[in-house]
């Protein structure tokens, strides 16, 4: 028997643009799944995916028409309980068997055909049995409704068909939208399947509009792209409607010329490829006068509001062209231009009121409207959360000031820190809170404030998400690590942490962003003593819960460096020791890997372990090591190495050259094995046992100043 390629398209109304990339590779993924689980399918079946606003579809090749019949040995019972001491089938195995479709008219010869073999430690009895492999009638009926039960569904609407019984009324239907075709081709023949009220069959609908024919027969499952597109009008393939789009978009923006180009969202592009069957890219244009609102503003609402593309100039800067993805093609497209530079002008004419209107009031004068605006219940308001902030800020400008940076405590991240939420209040962003920040910038400077403030009243949310920039100066660092402590410390101490994938505060994003900062600027803070500085400006709002947050932010930090392509042991190496200065761990890290690839990393990773077991068994042990207390020639030199070892050692790591320490350490492979074999540590005499332990902690505390290297012991 040959296989055949197998075409399921469910035709339904427009489905959520956001969701419809995800709904058609969900829609295509599950069903190829389920026909290959039950042998329809083979893991060289190529499955394609296909998803247009009203339609979902699935192109899988080489399906059986039936799957082979498969033998299957299944488990019954231990021997014990299935035959009696005679060795003949008891009431328990014969009622099995017959649950099972066994012939159990003659029990002995039943018996007979059943396999004996060890279980554990007891024997049981095995069935062998052919089961007949689906047919791809049965097997694709389940597989359908399978798929159709595990799509991503945002949000399912309930409708309802008409019975096609002998008695009239109506079926309740649940479903993302309602769905209106069925369309299941095994080859050229049609697969009998019903689904959501639908009988499946060969037809389709192509584009509202201009389809060459309604509706569209599909000959076989091959030719469905092909013959949808021609007769349709409709790219099926959501991946080809994107790149078709990307390529209009950018053929639109290279004839204006002058390093003109369509601004980059990938997101609003895939949200466009779900909005049309047969993409149109039309270029538009809006009054110059709109240019004078900042662009930020301006794109927001082109993109957010009409899904158009804004239009850039070489230097970045909005030009007042933009670009429309049309669903349709006429002859004439002047009416479409014409209309959505219509739509848009009052969009844009709200943007440069609500501009006008908001410079009308200083930042400074809103300060005290936060007081009205609440943040948490437990927590308070808008205006005592900056309060936090303002007092966070400083204890943190005053201990880089202690630690010798300059203008850290100028005054301007207090400025900052007070101004940085007032523009939640504005109308602008009232009406487009993904401006918040960016208004607060533009505002400041309408106000005269110093560029310095400005920037860090926009700064203080970066970074916002993976891979954003940094604060750009050092006020705006102040001021967003205060306001991230904030929040995560205010949470912690209320108990409002994440669960799961639940994380309504973004608490494990302050978390990065807080290690970014301290990382990527090298700042000279301690974790510790940052998030236990924040906890007092709460006063008794919250329970101090300053190390589990701690600890919160570790296993963040574990999280991101694995992501960087350190190891698991390199990472538990260097954070088991809870470094302070975040800035000092990639340094650390780096020492560890090139010390680990010594050849005497092995036996020193197992030794420091050996002697952190000692260690923790003798509880308190001073490092103190009489010489006079050394007996064993072994001991006598492994101490005469440490004294010759350990201070190169240490004054490396005092100097910074984290991987020379380690390095240097490594020449005390000898004397450390020579010790194991030859000396007992725990001896009767007390003074000898105590001396040898202290000479261990010596070692150890030596050993684990850049890393628990214990942690590299296979």
């Amino acid at each position: 028997m040959t296989t055949k390629n197998l075409l399921v398209e469910l035709f339904v109304e427009e489905l959520p643009p956001k969701a419809l990339r995800k709904l058609g590779d969900a829609f295509a993924g599950v069903l190829a799944d389920q026909l290959k689980a039950q042998g329809l399918a083979t893991d060289e079946s190529v499955v394609t995916a296909y998803a247009s606003p009203r339609r979902l579809a699935a192109h899988i090749s080489h399906v059986w028409l039936k799957a082979a019949d498969k033998a299957v040995q299944q488990k019954l019972m231990p021997a014990s309980v299935g035959l009696d001491a005679a060795g003949h089938a008891t009431p328990a195995l014969l009622k099995k068997l017959q649950a099972l479709g066994a012939d159990v008219s003659d029990p002995a010869a039943a018996v007979a055909a059943l396999k004996r073999a060890p279980d554990g430690k007891a024997e049981a009895l095995f069935y062998d049995s052919l089961v007949t492999g689906a047919t791809l009638d049965t097997g694709l009926q389940k597989a359908l409704e399978e798929s159709i039960a595990k799509l991503p569904i945002p949000k399912v609407m309930s409708y309802q068909l008409e019975t096609d019984c002998a008695l009239p009324g109506w079926t309740s239907v649940n479903f993302v939208r309602p769905a209106h075709g069925l369309v299941a081709l095994h080859g050229s023949a049609v697969v009998p399947v019903k689904v959501l009220g639908l009988k499946a069959g060969n037809l389709t609908r192509g584009h509202r509009f201009e389809a060459a024919v309604d509706p569209v027969l599909l000959q076989d499952a091959d030719s469905y792209a092909q013959v949808l597109a021609r007769d349709g009008a409709v790219i099926a393939s959501f991946a080809e409607r994107k790149a078709e789009i990307a390529r209009q978009l950018a053929a639109a923006a290279a004839r204006m010329g002058g390093g003109v180009r369509a601004i980059e969202d990938d997101a609003l592009l895939d949200e466009v490829t779900a909005l049309v069957e047969r993409p149109n890219v039309l270029v538009c244009e809006f009054e110059k006068e709109f240019l004078g609102v900042p662009q930020e503003c301006l794109i927001l609402t082109m993109k957010a509001n009409q899904k158009y593309f804004p239009l850039l100039d070489a230097g970045g800067t909005l030009t007042n062209k933009f670009l429309v993805v049309s669903n349709i093609s006429p002859s004439d497209a002047s009416a479409v231009i014409g209309g959505n530079e219509r739509v848009v002008r009052p969009r844009l004419a709200d943007a440069k009121f609500f501009f006008d209107q908001d410079r009308k009031k200083t930042l400074a004068s809103r300060v005290a409207g936060l007081d009205k605006v609440v943040y948490h219940n437990k927590l308070g308001s808008q205006g005592e959360r900056v309060e936090r902030v303002r007092e966070i800020a400083r204890g943190i400008a005053r201990k880089l000031a202690d630690a010798g940076v300059q203008g850290a405590f100028d005054g301007n991240a207090d400025q900052a820190a007070l101004l940085a939420k007032t523009d939640l209040v504005t109308d602008m962003v009232g009406e487009f809170p993904e401006l918040q920040g960016i208004m607060g910038r533009y505002y400041a400077l309408n106000d005269g404030l110093s560029p310095d403030v400005a920037d860090a009243i926009e700064d203080h949310y970066k970074p916002r998400f993976a891979g954003d920039a940094l604060p750009r100066n050092l006020t705006g660092v102040v001021v967003a690590l205060a306001d991230k402590l904030e929040t995560l410390v205010g949470m912690f101490g209320i108990g409002n942490l994440p669960t799961g994938d639940k994380d309504p505060f973004a608490l494990r994003r302050h978390a990065l962003g807080v290690i970014r900062m301290l990382v990527e600027k090298d700042l000279p803070l301690e974790l510790g003593a940052l998030v236990a500085g924040a906890a007092p400006a709460f006063g008794d709002k919250i329970t101090d819960a300053s190390a589990a947050l701690t600890e919160f932010i570790y296993d963040r930090l574990a999280g991101s460096l694995r992501e960087q392509g350190y190891s698991a042991q390199e990472v538990e190496a260097v954070l088991a020791l809870r470094p302070q200065r975040l800035g000092d761990v990639a340094k650390r890290l780096a020492a560890v890997r090139a010390f680990a690839a010594l050849p005497e990393a092995p036996a020193l990773a197992a030794a420091n372990k050996r002697i952190g077991n000692i260690l923790k068994k003798a509880l308190e042990v001073d490092p103190h090591v009489s010489e006079v207390l050394l007996q064993e020639p072994a001991e006598i030199d492994l101490y005469a190495a440490m004294k010759d070892v350990l201070p190169r050692a240490n004054a490396q790591f005092d100097a910074g050259d984290l991987a020379a320490s380690l390095q240097t350490l490594a020449a005390l492979r000898t004397p450390v094995d020579a010790f194991f074999d030859g000396v007992m540590v725990n001896a009767e005499a007390l003074d000898l046992r105590l001396n040898r332990q202290g000479l261990l902690k010596s070692l150890h505390d030596a050993m684990n100043r850049v890393a628990d290297l214990s942690r590299l012991a296979a």
